[in-house]
């Protein structure tokens, strides 16, 4: 076990990121080719210390803020998205592993750097055994699989006389099957295959209630006091995950700006593109959807910290508002790309651009059954108009 008397700065964390963005630039096109991470890319990040941004302190973690997730995750976004959304899901389960009892934390952290993956989804199926649950079942889009240590699962626990309810295991990658599955549009270089439970037998002691999780109640006593455990489980994975989003949007303009001044609009008189006034209202519409999609990464952060480091109980309106600060990023995000997209001609959809594979994949994220805009958008007008929230995920 390792303690760290000094974290670094949020101003060091993000610049370890920006100096990782030409390796991780480098690999972005055989990344996307071989449907993983390169091994130098996982390498950089790990010695970069950008795993541990959600690790306790007392195992060598940062206990990062989310401010500082979402400002390093942009800069790893502004390179490829890949890399910085599987390292984004591993904040998020990393987390997740300090809410189990602090003895499967010891097991898990018991060397630096460990790569937790997981998932929420209650796909597998457990049943009661002497000392524990076993577990069968398969789980899909596992981002960062091949390189992790531990997976988080969920199962609906079925015993006999009672209802059905999901539980949140954690297991060694060792222990499942990998199908290679992941044969996708976007974020083709996350990874995120299937992984499969057969006859798995998973102790009690690694095993928490997810409703119970989802309510703000924990079983670990060393994290209780800790402000990043302070917050629900699903606005700390909204805030976790909408910095790859800006940095997606962010690297879209870097390449047009880039593109733009070499660049002719064919079959007119223009030269240059940037002589262009449509070009002008298409840079500034573009950025100004950035900005405010900045605005609601900000404002999620800020709800998320803020009330970490207050302790004041989280209202359900502020929960919901979470979830749709977490869609309005993702599409306005995806509006400015799609300008920058739209506006960059022709030549744009040859592979060697880059400006191809960033709209497929903020088209990836905007699918995620988390992140989708509209679903987000009715779960907080619902609430908003004096309904009960139709899911648990809040």
């Amino acid at each position: 076990m390792v303690s760290n008397t000094e974290n670094p700065t949020r101003e060091q964390l993000v610049q370890r990121a920006t100096d990782l963005v030409p390796t991780l630039r480098k690999h972005a096109a055989w990344t996307e080719e071989n449907r993983r991470l390169h091994d130098e890319s996982i390498e950089a990040i790990t010695e970069a210390g950008l795993f541990r941004l959600r690790v306790p302190q007392r195992y060598g973690g940062y206990e990062a803020d989310t401010r500082t997730l979402v400002e390093v995750a942009a800069e790893l976004g502004r390179a490829d998205a890949s890399p910085a959304w599987t390292t984004a899901v591993s904040w998020i389960t990393s987390w997740m592993t300090g809410l189990f009892p602090d003895a499967v934390q010891d097991e898990v952290f018991s060397r630096p750097d460990i790569r937790v993956c997981g998932t929420l989804s209650p796909t597998a199926i457990a049943g009661p055994a002497e000392g524990g649950i076993v577990v069968n079942g398969k789980w899909g889009f596992i981002s960062g699989a091949r390189h992790a240590h531990w997976q988080v699962v969920i199962a609906v626990l079925v015993e006999e006389g009672a209802e059905p309810y999901p539980v949140m295991g954690v297991v060694p990658m060792t222990d499942l099957l990998i199908v290679d599955d992941w044969t996708t549009s976007g974020l083709r270089g996350t990874g995120s295959v299937s992984t499969v439970a057969k006859d798995l037998f998973i102790p009690s002691e690694r095993i928490i209630s997810l409703p119970a999780v989802l309510q703000g109640q924990y079983s670990s006593t060393a994290n209780a006091g800790l402000e990043i455990f302070r917050a629900p489980l699903l606005p700390v994975a909204a805030a976790s995950s909408v910095g790859s989003v800006l940095g997606l949007g962010r690297a879209a303009k870097e390449l047009f700006l880039k593109r733009l001044p070499n660049r002719k609009i064919t079959y007119t008189a223009y030269e240059s593109q940037r002589e262009a006034p449509l070009t002008h209202h298409q840079v500034a519409d573009a950025t100004l959807k950035l900005d405010e999609a900045e605005f609601h990464a900000t404002r999620l952060t800020s709800l998320v910290d803020g009330k970490a480091a207050d302790g004041t109980p989280w209202k359900l309106e502020e929960r919901v508002q979470a979830r749709a600060d977490m869609g309005a990023t993702v599409k306005l995000s995806k509006e400015a790309i799609d300008i920058f997209a739209n506006a960059s001609g022709g030549s744009s959809i040859f592979s060697d651009v880059p400006i191809q594979r960033i709209v497929r994949d903020i088209q990836a994220v905007n699918l995620h059954a988390l992140m989708h805009p509209d679903t987000n958008n009715e779960l907080y007008g619902r609430v908003l108009c004096g309904l009960e929230p139709n899911t648990l995920y809040i």
